[in-house]
C-alpha cells in the first residue's frame, strides 16, 4: 500500500471508534499528516477519506482553502496596487485575511451536526498568508462533531510542523499519520 492509503486506513481505524461527546472543542481537532510532497495526491483521492468517514456512520462536510487567498485579494478594490508595491498588503493580511477564512468555516462548522466531519482541504495554499494553528484556536468552541484537517507536513509528538518549514507547534489535536492511528477521540 502507498503512503495515501496507509493514512486512509489509519483514519478509518480512528474515525469508527464511538466519540466522547464530553471533550473539548481544541480535542475534537483531528491533523491528518502526510508529506507535503503528496499533496496533489491526497487532493486526488479525498473521496477515500469521505468514504471511510460514511462507513463509519458519520456526514461529511468539506471546507475548502485553496482559493481562499486568491478570492480575498481579488475582491479588493486596491488589489491591482499590491501587485506594484507588496509590501502594502502585509498589513492588510495580518489584519484581515485570517477572519476570511474563519468566518465561512465558523459558519459551516456551526452548520454541521454532533455526527459530522468538518474536513478542511487545501491549506498548503495558505502558507506565508496565515496559521493553521490560529484558525483551529478561533473555531475551536464552534466544532460539534469533529473538524479533520488535512496537514501537508510533519508530526514529532504533538509538535507539528506546517510544509516542514515553519518552527513547530504544539497542539491539543489527534495527529494520525501513515505511521499511527492517533489516539482517543
Amino acid at each position: 500500500m502507498g503512503k495515501i492509503e496507509d493514512l486512509a486506513t489509519n483514519y478509518a481505524r480512528h474515525i469508527s471508534l464511538p466519540w466522547q461527546q464530553s471533550v473539548t472543542g481544541a480535542q475534537r481537532v483531528m491533523l491528518l499528516v502526510y508529506d507535503k510532497e503528496d499533496d496533489r495526491k491526497l487532493t486526488a483521492r479525498i473521496g477515500e477519506f469521505e468514504i471511510k468517514t460514511r462507513e463509519a456512520g458519520h456526514e461529511w462536510m468539506v471546507f475548502d482553502c485553496t482559493t481562499t487567498f486568491s478570492d480575498w485579494i481579488s475582491g479588493d478594490e486596491y488589489h491591482e496596487a499590491y501587485f506594484e508595491s507588496p509590501e502594502d498588503i502585509k498589513m492588510k493580511i495580518e489584519g484581515e485575511f485570517v477572519n476570511n477564512i474563519v468566518s465561512p468555516l465558523r459558519e459551516k462548522l456551526q452548520n454541521a451536526n454532533d455526527n459530522t466531519v468538518v474536513a478542511v482541504t487545501g491549506v498548503a495554499s495558505l502558507y506565508g498568508f496565515a496559521h493553521v494553528s490560529e484558525i483551529v484556536r478561533k473555531v475551536e468552541l464552534d466544532i460539534r462533531g469533529r473538524l479533520v484537517i488535512f496537514f501537508p507536513g510533519t508530526k514529532d509528538g504533538n509538535n507539528y510542523r506546517f510544509l516542514d518549514s515553519r518552527d513547530g507547534w504544539n497542539y491539543l489535536a489527534i495527529g494520525i499519520t501513515a505511521h499511527s492511528t492517533g489516539g482517543v477521540t
